[in-house]
C-alpha cells in the first residue's frame, strides 16, 4: 500500500469515517454509506467475488490493495481484508493515489 494511501485511511480511522469486517462493509454498501471499498489482495476467493459483486451491483468503486497485514496497519488494527471509506472527499483522495 502507498504510505501516502495509508495515512489518509489512518486519518480516516481516527475521524471515524470506516468501516472494517465483511459483514459490516456489506451493510455499509446496502445502505448506500460506502464511497471506497478496498480489499486486501490475499482475501479468500469467496470473500472476493462477494464483495466486489456487492460493489458493481450497487455502484460502489473497490479497489484490491496490499495484503490484509498492510491495510490492518494503516488503520491501526490487526489483519483486515475489506475496509469501507464513509466520507466522500476522502474516498476520492485515497482512490486518486491507489489507481
Amino acid at each position: 500500500m502507498i504510505p501516502k494511501a495509508a495515512q489518509l485511511l489512518g486519518l480516516a480511522m481516527r475521524a471515524r469515517k470506516i468501516v472494517t469486517g465483511e459483514e459490516l462493509v456489506i451493510t455499509a454498501i446496502r445502505n448506500g454509506q460506502a464511497r471506497l471499498v478496498l480489499l486486501a489482495s490475499d482475501a479468500s476467493d469467496n470473500t472476493a467475488k462477494k464483495v466486489k459483486d456487492k460493489c458493481s451491483y450497487y455502484g460502489v468503486s473497490c479497489v484490491t490493495t496490499g495484503d490484509r497485514h498492510s491495510l490492518g496497519h494503516a488503520i491501526g488494527k490487526d489483519g483486515r481484508v475489506t475496509v469501507a471509506v464513509t466520507d466522500g472527499k476522502l474516498a476520492e483522495s485515497i482512490q486518486r493515489l491507489l489507481t
